[in-house]
């Protein structure tokens, strides 16, 4: 559900996204990447911001691709308008790399794939864009190192044919997240290897791309010719000492509701499920109106909550609808229909602080958020354009004014 009315206008739940800050992530990376194009990983629904939303705002941004797991994904996004450059890389034998094909979507290949793909194009008659994709040490999708030499093998007829045309060779990193880790400079030693052998095998392809986001941001070695950037495009880091205002990104998502009940309750009063938390002292709870039905973690411990111009901890399980914070006062100013925002916006509190109190990692938070929240996307960049008209409208009625 997308909408542009403003925050929480007659909803009592809301994800509010802003194109804005997508487009100013984009940028930000783009910058540091130059000369190097750069991929935008749209995939899960945009991680979770809309799918149609985060492209757009991605390619306004100056991305050159889009990528995502499933040709699925891709054919909406072709349907919706989307005519840039398309990578679908993770495929099952019910793929429709027919429909692939037809709708110019590239197609990763990783093996078996190549034999269905170049099927495809000879029933269409029209030659099947690929990227071939080596193993180079993460151990999930991919050629292995020793079947690459196969591959490139029936990599090389399919293309004399006139079937497939290879555009892109490419690894995907395991350790990038840690800079130290000795892994990465394995990796794209490999990938390196990799590209030799395709160019001896008369495989020359425009695209070599291996860094997902913290390689894009702390390793210049492995930009090459594109990078594929996923979660810093949504204003989340990757990296465990850094914040994604430490890397000059804005965050892009809100996640927001009211509060639906305050209560002053006793020393000792046990709360949710299981009674694993118990006050130690007179106190007043908030009722907060989301749970793990919502995609709220149901692991969440200690969690925060700005209401108002405070924080508060969850406290308790996380229900499947809602959970409770303290709000360590039995004589609380809060009150029901307070907003209360769990992260995001001028809020202060990010992702990844739900993220450590669910012991999992910010990407989880912010793609799991499910469709009983209704998505509101809220442009500030277009906040910012009205405000520029406005304030130049006033400064020309000045100006006629003196004349």
């Amino acid at each position: 559900m997308s909408s542009t009315v403003g925050p929480l206008e007659g909803l009592e739940r809301a994800t509010i996204i802003d194109p804005a800050a997508i487009r100013h992530n984009v940028r930000t990376i783009a910058v540091a990447v130059s000369p190097a194009k750069v991929m935008v990983a749209v995939k899960a629904d945009g991680y979770g911001h809309g799918a149609l939303t985060a492209a757009q705002a991605a390619l306004d941004g100056g991305a050159d691709w889009l990528g995502v797991a499933h040709v699925t994904e891709a054919i909406e996004l072709r349907d919706s308008g989307i005519e840039t450059p398309i990578l679908a890389w993770l495929h099952t034998r019910d793929t429709d790399f027919i429909a692939a094909v037809e709708r110019h979507i590239a197609l990763g290949i990783s093996g078996w794939e190549i034999e269905a793909v170049a099927e495809a194009a000879a029933a269409l008659q029209t030659p099947a864009h690929v990227h071939l994709k080596i193993d180079t040490g993460l151990g999930r999708n991919g050629c292995p190192t020793e079947k690459w030499p196969e591959l490139l093998r029936a990599a090389a007829d399919h293309q004399e044919r006139g079937l497939i045309s290879v555009e892109g060779i490419f690894t995907h990193l395991a350790v990038a997240d840690e800079p130290d880790r000795r892994e990465t400079d394995e990796q794209l030693a490999l990938f390196r290897e990799a590209v030799a052998t395709a160019e001896d095998a008369g495989i020359t392809p425009d695209l070599r791309h291996a860094a997902n986001t913290p390689a894009a941001m702390s390793r210049p070695d492995a930009h090459f010719d594109m990078v594929r950037v996923g979660v810093g495009v949504y204003g989340q880091s990757p990296f465990a000492d850094r914040t994604g205002e430490d890397l000059g990104l804005k965050p892009t998502m809100e996640l927001r509701t009211t509060v639906s009940n305050v209560k002053r309750v006793p020393a000792g009063q046990g709360i949710s499920y299981g009674l694993t938390h118990r006050v130690d002292r007179p106190t007043s709870l908030g009722l907060i109106p989301l749970g793990y039905g919502d995609g709220v973690p149901r692991i969440a411990v200690d969690a925060p909550v700005r209401i108002g111009d405070r924080v508060y901890r969850s406290v308790g399980r996380v229900a499947m609808d809602q959970f409770v914070v303290d709000l360590e006062d039995p004589e609380t100013e809060v009150q029901v229909g307070d907003d209360a925002v769990l992260f995001g916006g001028d809020s202060g509190l990010s992702a990844a602080d739900w993220g450590a109190a669910a012991q999992t990692i910010n990407y989880e938070i912010i793609t799991r958020i499910g469709a009983r929240v209704p998505r509101i996307v809220r442009d500030s960049g277009l906040d910012q354009i009205e405000a520029d008209q406005e304030a130049e409208g006033v400064q020309q009625s000045t100006a006629q004014g003196v004349r």
